[in-house]
């Protein structure tokens, strides 16, 4: 008999009331905004490291590239932690690590020592992260786009309201206070929020949705048949080549600035003025993070691959753009904040597609899977500082960056859509 996501003849529990629902979604978001910093922080402390030590910059951001490869690879080992005990004990673990990885930045000398303190830190967003979406993913089986979309803004956007802060402390009491006094806060507050994390009991939630425009399967693939399943590499692939324009950025933003000279240039915004570098920077984590449940919500209403062709169309123009115009402050602050909106809503399609595609039962693992795509793509960001270095421009890489963009686009729409029409139908039969 086919494994059904919900148990409608002996529930193990009574549903569960929306309120409920929410205070559940509301922790996962509160523990996701405080490790945005260990990822989209990032980019503040390079030009003071590379100050202080003198090393490239290529060799420095293999730290931002480790922190990415070990916050999504080990994703699916978290992932069955938690399917199998539980999120609490997981996301505890996580903001433990999340300290103690920043505290070894705050005492390193050596480049060994920051990839040490980033794989930590890594690893610890990581269990965060993938514990968080997985869970949203298992309360809304009804809202899933808009549930990933929300939890994973709080990672998009999460830092928004720290970037004057941090620079601020960079610049009056040093990168590695910094680094201390954020990551240590960060963490605590992660730690407390473990405790209140829990996950759905079969019952509690919603039945699946079943609708022209969104395709849910109802049944559950064990994360070894999804990765047998060729769709899933579709996905993946995708995942790769969209993900990697956005890391790119995110751990550049400030070097490019530098490079384009437009760095310290004040910026006047709808009465509002900062340099355009700190200005973009705050547009850019609320843009990414707002797109997150906007797109997620507007997948729920017209599929996810509609979805996908839009906005990765967005994103590949917005980068063509960026490119072409970037060089003008005010142009720079508007359009990177375009390319993070455009951008962001990987983090709510990717997931609620595969769960939408393999079930729930496993949603934290198989989600965890396909989130490994984001490390893949993160092994772009040093050949993308190199591709600069070589030929002093970063015209290639934004070249390159917009052309998988449109690709991923025509993908989503000609291919992916078609076909995971044919194996939702043959899994609900």
């Amino acid at each position: 008999m086919t494994d059904m996501v919900q148990s409608t003849a002996a529930p193990s529990a009574a549903r569960v009331s929306d309120a409920y629902r929410w205070a559940q979604l509301a922790i996962g978001v509160g523990a996701m905004v405080m490790i945005a910093n260990y990822q989209y922080g990032w980019t503040f402390f390079v030009p003071d490291i590379q100050k202080r030590f003198g090393w490239d910059r290529a060799s420095i951001q293999w730290a931002f590239t480790l922190f990415v490869l070990f916050e999504t690879w080990l994703v699916p080992v978290e992932g069955w932690f938690v399917d199998k005990y539980g999120p609490r004990i997981v996301v505890l673990v996580g903001g433990v690590l999340c300290a103690i990885g920043w505290a070894i930045n705050a005492q390193a000398t050596t480049l060994n020592g920051y990839y040490l303190g980033m794989i930590i830190a890594g690893i610890g967003a990581g269990g965060v992260y993938g514990t968080c979406v997985g869970n949203a993913l298992k309360w809304f089986p009804d809202k899933r786009g808009l549930a990933a979309g929300i939890t994973a803004a709080g990672f998009g956007a999460g830092s928004a309201l720290t970037v004057a802060p941090i620079q601020a402390m960079i610049k009056d009491s040093g990168f590695q206070t910094t680094f201390l006094y954020f990551g240590l806060g960060q963490g605590i507050i992660i730690c407390l929020l473990a405790f209140f994390l829990l996950a759905p009991k079969s019952g509690q939630v919603p039945n699946v949705v079943v609708n022209a425009a969104l395709l849910q399967s109802r049944r559950n693939y064990q994360p070894t048949e999804v990765l047998r399943q060729p769709i899933f590499w579709l996905m993946y692939f995708m995942f790769v080549i969209v993900g990697a324009g956005g890391l790119m950025v995110t751990a550049n933003l400030k070097p490019i600035a530098a490079d384009w000279k437009v760095d310290n240039v004040p910026v006047t915004l709808m009465a509002v003025t900062m340099t355009a570098v700190t200005f973009a920077a705050t547009i850019d984590r609320v843009l990414n993070g707002l797109t997150r449940p906007f797109f997620g919500w507007i997948s729920d209403m017209i599929g996810r691959e509609n979805t996908m062709f839009i906005a990765f169309g967005m994103e590949g123009i917005g980068i063509w753009f960026l490119y072409l115009w970037g060089h003008d402050p005010i142009w720079f602050v508007l359009l990177s904040g375009f390319v993070f909106f455009a951008w962001g809503e990987i983090y709510s399609l990717f997931p609620s597609t595969c769960t939408d595609t393999f079930g729930a039962k496993f949603a934290t693992t198989n989600a965890g899977l396909l989130y490994t795509a984001k490390g893949t793509a993160a092994l772009l960001v040093p050949i993308a500082n190199y591709m600069q270095q070589s030929s002093g421009t970063w015209d290639s890489v934004f070249i390159i960056a917009a052309g998988a963009n449109i690709l991923a686009s025509l993908l989503a729409i000609v291919l992916l859509k078609p076909w995971r029409k044919v194996v939702v139908a043959k899994s609900t039969v």
